[in-house]
């Protein structure tokens, strides 16, 4: 049986960068998208808060006019009672009966008076409501324009890059499973902590990519030896040497133009 072939610490290394060069390209793609989903979710938000409003200022309309059938409902049954008691008083037979019945009327006259105050009151609610209904729907109109405009922005955005983000992240698994896990979780952890996500960076003049502190000659050395997996004691990246990063750059710029 043929004994497996030991994965050496810079082959860890240069799949560790090739894996940190996909992840990056994720990281680009969605950029480019930036903050348009969340805009876009903001406006749906907005669009439906906006149609809600306009929903329960039409309901409260039809109420105003209800209560306003309701109020000449009242005047006209008070006008009734009022012809009844006058026609009453006509045929009374004491005083007591004729003032009974003239506080009733006046009972009447004011109902009719207060109903009518009421009218204007509702009136003039209906008026200032249907103000509100306008600016409200010039709003909405205008809002409605606006998210289709960053609609229509998303979708062109996705439309170019969502297959090679897909393609990135289905390559990004694959070459996950090539690295031990230890490593991987190592990896993921550190790429969470760190800004840009930055997990795997080279060395640049002398100093570690991504963060810019120094780092000594002697460790440079070792870097560059690729006999063991360093991380600065800075930022916890790992750390390759240029060569190598320069070497797996080319590769992965050959992989994702065929995306």
């Amino acid at each position: 049986m043929a004994k497996k072939k030991e994965v050496t610490v810079e082959e860890r290394l240069r799949a560790l960068y090739d894996l940190q060069l996909i992840d990056s390209r994720v990281d680009e793609i969605r950029n480019v998208r930036g903050e348009l989903p969340l805009e876009v979710r903001d406006l749906e938000d907005e669009v439906e808060g906006l149609k809600t409003r306009l929903q329960k200022l039409d309901d409260s309309l039809v109420d105003l006019d209800e209560q306003i059938k309701s109020k000449k409902n009242l005047i006209e049954e008070a006008k009734a009672l009022i012809k009844k008691y006058s026609e009453q008083q006509k045929n009374v037979r004491n005083n007591r009966e004729y003032n009974s019945l003239t506080k009733e009327t006046e009972f009447q006259e004011l109902e009719i008076q207060l109903a009518e105050k009421h009218i204007k009151e509702f009136n003039a609610q209906i008026e200032q409501k249907k103000e509100v209904i306008d600016e409200t729907k010039s709003r909405l109109k205008e809002r409605e324009t606006h998210l289709k405009h960053k609609k229509g922005e998303l979708n062109a955005i996705l439309s170019e890059t969502e297959k090679e983000e897909q393609a990135l992240l289905k390559k990004s698994e694959e070459y996950k499973t090539s690295i031990e896990e230890r490593l991987v979780n190592a990896y993921s952890r550190i790429r969470k902590n760190v800004k840009n996500g930055l997990a795997v960076v080279p060395i640049e003049r002398g100093a570690s990519g991504g963060s810019f502190f120094t780092i000594p000659p002697q460790v440079q050395a070792e870097i560059a030896s690729r006999k063991k997996i360093i991380t600065d004691e800075h930022s916890g990246r790992i750390l390759v040497d240029e060569a190598l990063a320069n070497e797996q750059k080319e590769k992965m710029e050959k992989l994702f133009a065929k995306l």
